[in-house]
């Protein structure tokens, strides 16, 4: 029998995500881009693996590539930076058809309206993409909660302020820009920040989806 994708060539690879053989020609070129690969894929790992040691560069129409950050500013809002972090991760996991380019489309979009904050203006653009435009919402809400917390429960302690927020966002979109591959369908920068919390019971490792026949 023929891969089931080309129809031409010989299935050499199982394939978790498909679950069957297909050949390495579909493997390699379908690969977050056409097939929604499972995490722990064999071939997945050994392709990203093979990413870490030739990274990504900055594209020259990268969004915010212009922006200076401070340099200490993941320093002075570590815990804050974490939270964030650990709310896209549980954003992420929750909501199993997401991939990094809505995340990325997010971050940018936050941080495009915390620019105009900064600013003085109130000014708002949520990603048109229906998930990326959950995860604006989710995070917006979580910034305004944080916000109230904190002025209620220790009034002499301060969120970032807008400006902060600004630089943090796109440190934070830089962080995921680097991180995933730039593939349609790759859950690369969601995978690694799930890892970065282990103790997470929301973000629990799920069972492995490979069933080799």
């Amino acid at each position: 029998m023929p891969c089931p994708i080309c129809e031409k060539r010989k299935p050499t690879r199982y394939c978790p995500a498909k679950g069957e053989s297909i050949c390495a020609v579909c493997c390699g070129t379908g690969r977050e881009v056409t097939i929604d690969c499972v995490a722990d894929c064999s071939y997945l790992l050994a392709a990203h693996r093979y990413e870490d040691e030739h990274p990504r560069a900055a594209s020259p129409d990268m969004p915010l590539i212009d922006v200076d950050i401070r340099s200490d500013l993941h320093l002075t809002h570590a815990q804050f930076t974490a939270a964030i972090l650990h709310n896209i991760a549980h954003f992420c996991v929750s909501q199993s058809e997401i991939r990094d380019p809505e995340v990325l489309m997010a971050l940018q979009a936050l941080a495009e309206t915390y620019k105009t904050l900064a600013a003085g203006i109130y000014y708002e653009k949520p990603p048109a993409s229906r998930l990326a435009g959950e995860l604006y919402a989710f995070m917006r809400e979580f910034f305004d909660k944080i916000k109230r917390e904190i002025a209620q429960r220790t009034p002499q302690a301060s969120p970032p302020k807008d400006g902060e927020m600004f630089q943090l966002l796109v440190l934070l979109y830089r962080h995921a820009y680097f991180r995933t591959n730039g593939r349609p369908r790759s859950r690369r920068f969601i995978e690694f920040l799930r890892q970065q919390f282990p103790e997470s019971p929301q973000l629990k490792q799920p069972e492995s989806r490979i069933i080799v026949p």
